[in-house]
């Protein structure tokens, strides 16, 4: 896959906090000038993991504004975490994320289904009733074909290529199917593994049981598709809506609204409040003028949730802080050592002992606005984490010079060597991330010069194992998160071998331990969560232990807030960014 990772990414971020426990935060400013007086904002961190400006009063237009267009509007190809987000306005699926802050978003229910489903005591089978009440936008029944075909879409990768693929590994590991667009079965609903037995139930046959199969369910890739609505590469210009919103028109690049869908029954969905009469996105090419935008109160949000930039920040920090909110995205940005040009594991550790973490905290915005260092590589909100555990001493911001010129002993380079450092070129923040980097290790002779390559090039550059080693890119700048909030959401694409791909690859290191790839067998079959995160936590450990990865920062950013939003706050699920399908405004 060619487009940012760290866009698309899911996790859970901040601390649980039940419904019944939910904080409602009154107003306690005036709101900024660009409000034009409209509402009134309620404060700095007013909606981090609890609910601002509470309310269920329809009405008025929530405006969005974007610097970054979506990957695919289609369900089964957009990756983007906010194109997820924005998602559930026209489509919705079996199960769910629960529509409260913080890291209790993480937590699947029922969506178009009447539960969670029937689970199998072997854990192979899941069976599912859809709800009465469920239709699409011209009052036709979703039926649970529908579902069936929509899930089978993502086997089209030569058609609608782009999106998760976690069904289609947990269904069809060895790649028997060929998508409904090569099916020959009459009805095109040929995948053996979900059966539709009648219009209202549906079963999935798992060949090996997986804990985290309800989480793959709440993505947007198992969102129902009608057939005859199916536009195949041309669906994400114009989605059929199952959800409370519709598609009114649509500019790619430009600008595009939803209306009410007057056949969605808000009596089968008691997860979107649809209080907005209409939903509008802006894009733009120039994010500083976006920012501006924000504060003059032309629009209420930013879409991509990608955090005020540099140039507006200490203005919004001053001046307008009652509208900040400064959550962790729950990413990760890290330096990863490809083993194939450097493998040797002390010659990595002098590189992770050289660094300087504070200044790499720096150069990525500081504390507020780029996070804070983390010691070790699975973020705090999935299970198995341990923010304290810090084997090189990364915590406390300093660099050992000592520590990294007794490695460089041990891998008999004395005197340093020489590697290069990949970083892509559309990353300002990445490239001042290479920069630092580069000055820390100048200190113990070891020589990283900086290639930027076309960020948009990734799947084939860094995402090639073959190009990296030709190009002996030893150190690669990254940023990630999980797509769904669970260790093997999070990190079996990056360190599991299996996951080693000749073109898209993510798992830079080149890790493939059969200790490693062992546990992950083991925990996907775990279905206590704790219990999984206990075997992820063993993984996280095997990898430091390998000197593959220098983490950075555990990534926060600083979102604007309008004044006119209702029903504000954080959602794990959706990276710290607001729970969208939950705002309102004040008309």
């Amino acid at each position: 896959m060619t487009l940012d990772r760290s866009q698309r990414r899911r996790v859970a971020a901040g601390a649980l906090l039940a419904a019944a426990t939910m904080v409602v935060t009154t107003a306690c400013g005036g709101g900024s000038a660009g409000d034009k007086g409209k509402g009134s904002a309620p404060g700095f961190n007013a909606a981090v993991n609890k609910v601002a400006s509470a309310s269920a009063k329809k009405g008025g237009e929530l405006k969005f504004i974007g610097a970054q267009e979506a990957d695919s509007w289609d369900p089964q190809r957009g990756y983007y975490t906010f194109m997820w987000n924005f998602s559930r306005y026209y489509a919705r699926q079996l199960v769910t994320f629960k529509p409260v802050p913080g890291a209790g978003s993480t937590e699947p229910v029922p969506d178009l289904a009447t539960d969670t489903g029937k689970v199998s005591a072997d854990g192979l089978t899941y069976t599912f009733t859809l709800k009465d009440g469920v239709t699409w936008e011209d009052g036709k029944p979703i039926t649970s074909k529908d579902v069936k075909y929509g899930i089978e879409r993502i086997w089209a990768q030569d058609v609608i290529s782009g999106g998760p693929v976690y069904l289609q590994r947990a269904l069809d590991p060895k790649g028997e199917y060929k998508g409904p667009y090569k099916d020959t079965a009459p009805d095109k609903l040929g995948l053996a593994a979900i059966q539709t037995p009648d219009d209202k139930t549906i079963v999935f046959k798992l060949p090996v049981a997986n804990g985290d199969f309800l989480q793959m369910l709440a993505m947007p890739t198992a969102s129902p598709v009608r057939q005859d609505k199916d536009t195949k590469a041309q669906y994400g210009l114009h989605p059929f809506s199952s959800g409370p919103y519709k598609w009114d028109s649509y500019t790619p690049n430009k600008s595009l609204k939803l209306v009410r869908n007057d056949k969605w029954d808000p009596k089968s969905d008691n997860v979107r409040k649809a209080l907005p009469d209409k939903i509008s996105i802006t894009f733009t090419t120039n994010a500083d003028d976006m920012d501006n935008r924000l504060v003059e109160g032309e629009y209420d949000l930013d879409l991509n949730a990608t955090g005020v930039g540099a140039a507006a920040r200490q203005k919004v920090l001053q001046e307008h802080r009652e509208n900040v909110d400064n959550p962790q995205t729950g990413f990760i940005r890290y330096a990863v050592f490809p083993q194939t040009v450097i493998p040797n594991i002390e010659c990595r550790k002098a590189i992770i002992y050289a660094a300087d973490s504070k200044s790499l905290q720096t150069a990525r915005g500081g504390p507020q606005a780029g996070g804070d260092i983390a010691p070790n590589m699975l973020p705090p909100a999935i299970k198995g984490s341990d923010p304290t555990a810090d084997p090189y001493g990364k915590l406390s911001g300093a660099p050992d010079l000592a520590k990294a010129k007794e490695a460089l002993k041990k891998c008999g380079k004395p005197n340093g060597f020489k590697t290069t450092i990949a970083v892509r070129n559309n990353k300002k923040i990445e490239i001042a991330t290479a920069e630092s980097l580069q000055n820390s290790l100048k200190a113990v002779g070891i020589d990283a010069q900086i290639d930027a390559f076309d960020g948009a090039q990734t799947a084939g550059i860094i995402g090639s194992p073959k190009v990296v080693k030709e190009k002996g890119y030893g150190i690669i700048i990254q940023g990630w998160g999980a797509d769904f909030p669970t260790g093997q959401g999070y990190l079996q694409p990056l360190v599991d071998g299996r996951f080693i791909l000749q073109s898209g690859n993510y798992n830079f290191s080149e890790l493939n331990d059969p200790a490693v790839n062992g546990l992950f067998d083991k925990a996907l079959k775990e279905t206590d969560p704790d219990k999984a995160g206990e075997i992820y936590k063993q993984i996280n450990t095997k990898v430091s232990e390998d000197a593959l990865y220098l983490p950075f920062t555990f990534e926060k950013n600083i979102i604007w807030r309008s004044s006119r939003l209702t029903n504000v706050y954080t959602a794990g699920a959706y990276s710290g960014q607001y729970d969208y399908a939950s705002l309102g405004v004040v008309k």
